[in-house]
């Protein structure tokens, strides 16, 4: 059974950065795509960025150019470096991973960013 465990939350200011990790056990991570999704109070959760295994990524235009998303299949882990951060990236940030026939779901971080 795939799991995952996100770490890296927290609170920062305007203008500031996070990193947050996702650590997979129990499958074939280095055939999973893996995404950062994202759900905020009274919103429905949206995907923010997304790796394929071979390492394609997409990008939610609301963080295009301030988000990296990267895996590092040595480490079965994928990140997500969130630089410039607005008050609107406020959420609970979850990852997930498809390997084609099912989802998974970590039981997310939330991420607040004071204005």
């Amino acid at each position: 059974q795939t799991q995952l465990v996100e770490s890296g939350g927290g609170l920062v200011q305007r203008g500031g950065s996070l990193r947050l990790s996702c650590a997979c056990s129990g499958g074939a991570f280095r055939f999973y795509t893996m995404g950062w999704y994202r759900q905020a109070p009274g919103k429905q959760r949206e995907l923010v960025a997304s790796v394929t295994p071979g390492s394609t990524t997409t990008y939610a235009d609301s963080v295009k150019g301030r988000f990296t998303i990267s895996r590092d299949n040595a480490k079965n882990t994928i990140y997500l470096q969130m630089n410039s951060l607005k008050p609107e990236d406020t959420a609970v940030y979850y990852c997930n991973a498809d390997d084609g026939l099912g989802r998974y779901w970590g039981q997310g971080t939330q991420v607040t960013v004071s204005s």
